[in-house]
């Protein structure tokens, strides 16, 4: 609770009320996996594509999501203090550190982006607009892997309303279905809203 105080969670980009997400929800086609033959994070390339100067998509994120960042001249961070809402660890490490895609991009591709160009991967991939990046621990990150909500909830249940409603958002946005077990975990997740 004193690192939350001390680091407040950072506001992911279009944090929908429960009711939108609910709504986000409803729509979401439900459909089975696509197969993961064709997939590598080379179709995703550039993964971290540069945004402002000499900034890409991860230094930004961690400089959005960071307390005291301080950073070089080509705009990597060498120094700041972090907090993964995942697992409510505080990071003052960069080797702690990494930039979680809330929807990762092997569950992206079954979900439809196998057919997508690879633009719209890329913007897909370095999304700064939808609460598609975030800042976690490395530990987390490495749990979480290609799952989805079926098989993978961050560790800190408190967090598990806007886990949910970020995932929701990227889903109806990118017009990524959901699997049938999705779903009903989103919905679950959704519930602790009203107790967050």
């Amino acid at each position: 609770m004193i690192i939350q105080l001390l680091l407040p969670l950072a506001v992911l980009p279009a944090d929908k009320p429960e009711p939108t997400a609910l709504r986000y929800l409803n729509d979401l086609v439900v459909a089975r996996p696509h197969s993961l033959r064709g997939y590598s994070h080379g179709r995703f390339l550039p993964r971290w594509a540069h945004h402002k100067g000499t900034c890409d998509s991860r230094e930004t994120v961690l400089a959005r999501d960071g307390h005291r960042v301080r950073r070089n001249k080509a705009c990597h961070p060498i120094r700041g203090i972090w907090y993964s809402p995942y697992d409510g660890k505080r990071l003052t490490r960069l080797s702690q550190v990494d930039v979680d895609h809330v929807v990762p991009l092997a569950n992206a591709w079954i979900s439809g982006a196998w057919k997508w160009s690879q633009a719209r991967r890329r913007a897909f991939a370095n999304d700064l607009t939808r609460p598609e990046l975030i800042t976690v621990s490395h530990s987390a990150n490495i749990a979480k892997g290609g799952k989805g909500p079926a098989s993978w909830r961050p560790q800190r249940r408190s967090y598990w309303c806007r886990y949910a409603k970020a995932w929701i958002a990227v889903k109806h946005h990118y017009r990524l279905h959901v699997t049938y077990r999705e779903k009903i975990a989103l919905a679950n997740m959704l519930r602790t809203c009203s107790r967050s």
